[in-house]
Order: structure tokens, then sequence, then C-alpha cells
């Protein structure tokens, strides 16, 4: 039985099962490498869209 403290720090998912992948004909990308890869883009759009931070005199 794992402790309250040991818990916490666990992973939030099962990282000892088999990883999901995507295929796009010869592309093959693991599912969680999917997902950075959008949050990185979201990040990116965001960061070309907000004003930056002083611009304003």
């Amino acid at each position: 039985m794992p402790t309250p403290r040991g818990r916490a720090l666990a992973a939030p998912v099962d990282l000892n099962g088999i990883g999901h992948y995507v295929h796009w004909g010869v592309i093959q990308l693991s599912v969680a490498n999917l997902v950075v890869i959008g949050v990185m883009v979201v990040v990116f759009v965001l960061a070309l869209l907000l004003p930056f931070p002083g611009s304003r005199r």
C-alpha cells in the first residue's frame, strides 16, 4: 500500500502499459508526443497573438 506522499508523486497515468500510437501513412507518433506538440503549437500561437508586456506607452 503506497504512502500518501508516494501516491502524490506517482504518475497520473499507468506507465506500465503499452503505448498508444497514431498512424498517418508513414508517420507514427505516440499520443503523448502528439499532446506535447499540440500544447507547443498553442503556446506559440498565443505568443504571437497576445500583446507584448510593456508595449503600451
